[in-house]
């Protein structure tokens, strides 16, 4: 209805708050303070589901975007892959209307829940069928110029994540996809003079998720169509380490250090030029007062870690730990991966972690642990756990390079 705004808040919190505490693992209790049984909070929290995505096709902007917002508290926080593959045709078809007809505002909250949706469905037939739904509008708004800038950047993040989880199987979705964020972060290259264009307000985050969004993308392109990527954009995101935005030269470092690790994967002859490592030099060192002191010791730390990695091929490693397990980040590829479902599911990452399987899968962690506490006594060694997850991460990009080969001639 119209005009409960105040309702929908309550409502939008209730569901926040419910997931919050379930996900923790809290007892949920009843109006009269006792335990209730965990099927209840359930199915209590479904109803509450359930309102919400009715609320999505409200008259009320204001309802609508409540509703989205509550739906993202709750996908990010929980698993809801039976609830939801129920309801997905549902979902999908809500979501494309707000994108279609919503405010940016709407648009962007509704884009981010897409990207959530694919991430539940996980990597079947279920989430293909919504990402054939949701693609051409996502697409459409990425490329709109006149669409609200942080519409077209929660699309381009998301048009990234769906294609990834989504489109595996499918060269032609990949192909197009990758072209519709190029066309956005092209236009931050150096013209024919080799001067590179004025940032209008707004565009450098625009450039950066959609930079990002592809960067995530190339990891699933076979290596014939990698090598093409290479001679293209390789020299061109190069210049583009002098723009006047810290965030974007950061994305760019970051690409271009994929870019190249993926570039010795499939040739280990691959030569980076003298002059790359000149420009990583003076961005690791950066001391222009020009810069805010922050932005220079955040530019200095990765663009050291960029150097590192291209002058010694030496990868900086950090852990995640989630329950008693923990994956290793330990290259440049598994980084970019982590970081797209890390920017989706928020605070939500190491709970999906820890129960999604689609993620359980890319990270190649086997299936979800049972554990009681003697498992949680006999924790392995942490030089056993991360021989374990390099070995399952390299069986998976063997897998993934099996299916990049299948589709070479798609591409």
């Amino acid at each position: 209805s119209g005009g409960s705004g105040a309702s929908d808040d309550d409502l939008a919190s209730d569901v926040l708050s419910h997931y919050s505490s379930a996900s923790e693992n809290a007892s949920v209790l009843d109006d009269t303070g006792e335990p209730l049984d965990e099927q209840t909070a359930q199915e209590e929290t479904e109803d509450k589901l359930k309102q919400c995505i009715d609320n999505l096709m409200d008259k009320s902007a204001k309802t609508r975007l409540a509703a989205l917002e509550s739906l993202r508290g709750a996908f990010s926080s929980r698993l809801l892959c039976d609830f939801l593959t129920e309801r997905r045709l549902t979902i999908s078809d809500c979501l494309e209307r707000s994108l279609r007809k919503g405010g940016g505002e709407e648009q962007a909250a509704a884009a981010t829940v897409c990207a959530q949706l694919c991430v539940q469905l996980g990597g079947g037939d279920e989430s293909e069928e919504g990402f054939k739904i949701l693609r051409p509008v996502l697409s459409a708004i990425v490329i709109d110029g006149c669409a609200s800038v942080a519409a077209r950047q929660s699309c381009a993040s998301a048009l990234g994540m769906c294609c990834y989880v989504s489109a595996a199987e499918d060269g032609e979705d990949l192909v197009k996809s990758m072209s519709h964020l190029e066309s956005v972060f092209t236009t931050s290259y150096p013209n024919f003079e080799g001067t590179l264009p004025t940032p209008k307000a707004g565009t450098p985050g625009l450039h950066s998720a959609a930079l990002h969004a592809w960067a995530l993308l190339v990891t699933l392109c076979p290596a014939s169509r990698l090598t093409v990527l290479l001679d293209i954009h390789l020299l061109k995101l190069q210049a583009c380490l002098e723009s006047s935005d810290v965030n974007y030269r950061i994305a760019v470092g970051e690409t271009i250090a994929l870019l190249v690790e993926l570039g010795r994967d499939i040739d280990r002859e691959f030569e980076d030029s003298d002059m790359l490592c000149e420009c990583l030099k003076g961005l690791a060192t950066d001391g222009n007062k020009h810069r805010a002191k922050n932005d220079r010791r955040k530019q200095r730390s990765i663009f050291r870690e960029v150097l590192h990695y291209i002058e010694n091929e030496d990868f900086t490693e950090e852990k995640i730990r989630f329950g008693v397990e923990g994956i290793y980040i330990d290259s440049w590829m598994r980084r970019r991966v982590y970081d797209a479902f890390k920017e989706v599911l928020e605070s939500g990452v190491r709970h999906h972690l820890q129960f999604n399987p689609l993620l359980r899968d890319i990270f190649g962690l086997g299936p979800p642990l049972i554990l009681d506490s003697s498992v949680k006594a006999s924790k392995i060694s942490r030089f056993e756990k991360h021989l374990f997850n390099s070995a399952a991460f390299k069986a998976r990009t063997k897998l993934r390079n099996k299916v990049r080969d299948k589709r070479a001639d798609v591409m």
